[in-house]
C-alpha cells in the first residue's frame, strides 16, 4: 500500500507539473494572441490591407503649347495602348506571341521588344503597341485576363498638329531612361513619356503636372479587381504660350521648301520671335510613337541634316550681311565719313596677297552708302586696313554676334567673333592684318547663326538693344518686355547704315531685281554670299565657276537680312540658305515675301482684335 501511495503521489506531481506547463504555454499563447490582435492589431490590419489594396499613381495630363494666337502646337489626344510589365509575365516570348496574334506584331517588332526587356529592369513597363483602334483594343482586353503582366490603357498621347513645321522648336516626347525611372515613381507608369528636345525638354517640369493617386483592390497575382475610395485626381500641367505665329511659320517653311536653310523673323519693336524655321525638318509625332530604325537612319544620313536646327545651331560665315555693322565701326573710329569715297577696280593689294571684289571689273568710285548698297568688297578692304580688329569685334558683339540668347530650345550656338585674344588662346598664333580684311566682308573665322543675324538687324532697325523672346512672359496678356536700352552706337551713324540698306532694295542695289508694287511696304536689306571654298588664282584668271556648275557642298551660302517698313520698322529677318548660291538671287526673294507676309499677318491680327478659337476648336 505504501508503495502504491508513493506511486500515486509521483503521478500527481507529474500531472501537476504537466498541467502547469500547459497552462504556461496557453497563457503565453493567449498573451501573444492578445498582443497581436489587440495591441498590434491595427498594424497587422494595415499589412493585410496592403496585400489586398494597392496604391496606383494617376498620370497627369500634360500642358499644351500654343502660338501667339492660341493655336495648338502641342496637344494631347486619346490613345489605346498595350503594355507589358516583364516581372509579372509568366513567359515573355509566349506572351508576346499571344498579343501579336491580336495586334499583329511582326517578328522584327517582337525581337526589338525582347531586346528592350533584356536591357532594362524588369519592373519597368514596355510599350507593346499603341495607337490601336477601338475594335483591336477591345479584343486585347478580352485576352488580358489570361495574360499575366499585360496591361491595357486608354490614355493620352502627345500630338503635334503642325508636325515638321515646329519640330525643331517644340521637340518631342520619348520614354524616360532607366535612371530617371528609378528616381521618379511617376516615370514607372506604363507609357509615361518626357520631353526630349526643344521646349518640351526645357519646360518639362512646368508641362508635366502632378500625379494623382487611387486605391485598388487586387488579387493574389496583383491584378486589379475594383477601385476603392478615396481617389485623388492628378493635376494637369501648365500650358505654354509662344510668341510664334504658326501661320507665318508655315509660310516660311513653304518658301524655304527642301533647301537646307534657317530663317528667323522678329518683331522689330519687342524682340518677339514670330517665326523660327529650319529646313528640312522631321515629324515629331514619329518620335512620340517610336521612330523606325529605317527612318532614323535616313534622317542621320541626309546631307542636309534635318535633325539640326539651322536657325540657332547652324554656324556660317555671315558674308556681306555684316557690312552695315563694319561701316558703323569705321564711322565710330573716324576712319570714314558718310561721303568718304574709295575707288574699286575689282582688286585690292595687301602685302603680297591680292584681295578681290565679287564684281570682277570693280564698282568704280563709291561713297559709304554706295559701298553698302553695291556690297563692294574693295571699299571695305580699304577701311579695314585703317581699323583694328578689336574695334570691329566690339561693334559686332554690341549688335548680337558671338552671343547666346537662351530661347529655351536645344543646341543654340554663340558663334564666333574672332580677335587676337581668341587666336592666341585657340591657335597660339598672332593676328595678321589680312584676317581683319576677311572679317570686314564677313568671311574668315567669323561665324554667326540666322538668329544672331536677325537680332543684329532688329537692333540696327530699332536703335534699341532688343533681346529675342520665344516664350510669352505673360500668359494672360501676352505682354512682352519692351524696356530695352538704347544701342551704344551713334544714332546718326546708324541712320547712314540704314540708308545704305534701303539703297540695296532700290535700282542699282544688289537686291533691286525683285521689284514690288508701289503700294507694298518699303523694305531695307542686305544681301550676302558666303564663300565656302578657296578659289585659286588660275580660276580667277580663267573665270570663277558658277555655283550651278559645282557640287552642292561646294556652292556658296546665300544670306539676307532685312527689315520693313523703312519709316517704322516692325519686322526684321535673318536668313541663310546653305549652299544656296547667291544671296541676291536665292535668299533675297524669299526674305522679301516673308517680310510682306509677316506685316500682313500683324495687321490682320492686331492686338485690338480678340483671339477667337478656330472653327471646331473648343
Amino acid at each position: 500500500m505504501a508503495r502504491e501511495g508513493l506511486r500515486y503521489q509521483v503521478f500527481s506531481r507529474r500531472a501537476l507539473l504537466l498541467a502547469g506547463a500547459q497552462g504556461l504555454v496557453l497563457t503565453a499563447l493567449g498573451g501573444r494572441l492578445y498582443y497581436l490582435s489587440v495591441v498590434q492589431g491595427e498594424k497587422y490590419k494595415l499589412r493585410a490591407e496592403k496585400n489586398r489594396v494597392a496604391l496606383r499613381l494617376i498620370a497627369p495630363e500634360r500642358g499644351e503649347i500654343f502660338d501667339r494666337n492660341r493655336r495648338k502646337l502641342a496637344t494631347n489626344r486619346p490613345d489605346f495602348r498595350v503594355f507589358m510589365i516583364p516581372e509579372q509575365a509568366d513567359e515573355i516570348a509566349s506572351t508576346l506571341e499571344k498579343i501579336g496574334r491580336v495586334v499583329k506584331l511582326d517578328e522584327r517588332r517582337i525581337a526589338r521588344l525582347e531586346r528592350q526587356i533584356k536591357r532594362q529592369r524588369k519592373f519597368v513597363p514596355i510599350t507593346v503597341a499603341q495607337g490601336l483602334d477601338w475594335r483591336t483594343f477591345a479584343r486585347v482586353n478580352v485576352a488580358v485576363p489570361d495574360l499575366p503582366g499585360v496591361v491595357t490603357d486608354a490614355g493620352l498621347s502627345r500630338f503635334y498638329p503642325s508636325g515638321n513645321e515646329i519640330a525643331h522648336l517644340i521637340g518631342y516626347l520619348a520614354s524616360p531612361g532607366e535612371e530617371e525611372v528609378t528616381a521618379n515613381p511617376l516615370y514607372q507608369l506604363p507609357g509615361f513619356k518626357v520631353g526630349r528636345q526643344g521646349l518640351e525638354r526645357r519646360y518639362e517640369s512646368r508641362l508635366r503636372g502632378s500625379a494623382g493617386t487611387r486605391r485598388v483592390e487586387v488579387n493574389a497575382v496583383g491584378r486589379e479587381i475594383r477601385e476603392l475610395p478615396p481617389r485623388q485626381e492628378a493635376q494637369a500641367g501648365n500650358d505654354l504660350q509662344l510668341t510664334l505665329d504658326i501661320d507665318l511659320q508655315k509660310f516660311v517653311m513653304e518658301q524655304l521648301g527642301e533647301e537646307a536653310a534657317g530663317a528667323v523673323v522678329m518683331n522689330a519693336k519687342t524682340g518677339e520671335i514670330l517665326s523660327l524655321a529650319s529646313t528640312p525638318s522631321f515629324d515629331p509625332n514619329e518620335f512620340t510613337r517610336g521612330i523606325s530604325t529605317e527612318n532614323w537612319q535616313a534622317l542621320l544620313k541626309d546631307p542636309r541634316k534635318p535633325l539640326i536646327n539651322k536657325a540657332v545651331s547652324g554656324l556660317y560665315p555671315p558674308g556681306s550681311t555684316v557690312k552695315p555693322i563694319i561701316a558703323l565701326a569705321a564711322l565710330e573710329q573716324g576712319v570714314v565719313k558718310e561721303d568718304t569715297e574709295h575707288y574699286c577696280n575689282g582688286r585690292h593689294r595687301f602685302g603680297n596677297r591680292t584681295f578681290r571684289c565679287w564684281k570682277r571689273g570693280g564698282h568704280g568710285k563709291l561713297d559709304l552708302k554706295g559701298a553698302i548698297s553695291n556690297s563692294c568688297d574693295v571699299y571695305f578692304y580699304k577701311i579695314a586696313e585703317e581699323l583694328n580688329i578689336e574695334a570691329i569685334a566690339d561693334m559686332l558683339r554690341r549688335f548680337g554676334l558671338g552671343q547666346r540668347f537662351d530661347l529655351g530650345i536645344d543646341g543654340e550656338k554663340e558663334g564666333l567673333v574672332p580677335d587676337p585674344a581668341w587666336k592666341r588662346a585657340v591657335r597660339n598664333e598672332p593676328w595678321h592684318g589680312g584676317e581683319t580684311l576677311n572679317v570686314s566682308i564677313g568671311q574668315g573665322a567669323l561665324l554667326a547663326t540666322p538668329l544672331q543675324l536677325a537680332v543684329m538687324t532688329a537692333r540696327l532697325a530699332s536703335g534699341y538693344k532688343l533681346e529675342p523672346s520665344l516664350v510669352s512672359k505673360d500668359l494672360e496678356t501676352d505682354a512682352p518686355d519692351t524696356s530695352f536700352a538704347a544701342m551704344d552706337a551713334n544714332p546718326l551713324h546708324m541712320r547712314i547704315a540704314r540708308r545704305g540698306m534701303e539703297m540695296v532694295m532700290e535700282v542699282g542695289g544688289t537686291a533691286h531685281d525683285y521689284r514690288r508694287s508701289k503700294s507694298a511696304p518699303t523694305q531695307a536689306g542686305k544681301t550676302g554670299t558666303a564663300q565656302v571654298r578657296r578659289i585659286s588664282e588660275s580660276e580667277h584668271q580663267e573665270g570663277v565657276r558658277d555655283n550651278d556648275e559645282l557640287p552642292w557642298a561646294m556652292r556658296d551660302h546665300a544670306l539676307f537680312i532685312g527689315y520693313s517698313p523703312v519709316d517704322d520698322p516692325q519686322v526684321a529677318i535673318g536668313m541663310l540658305v546653305q549652299h544656296g548660291g547667291g544671296g541676291s538671287s536665292v535668299a533675297a526673294p524669299i526674305a522679301r515675301a516673308v517680310m510682306d507676309k509677316a506685316l500682313a499677318l500683324m495687321k490682320q491680327k492686331s492686338p485690338e482684335e480678340p483671339n477667337l478659337p478656330e472653327e471646331g476648336e473648343a
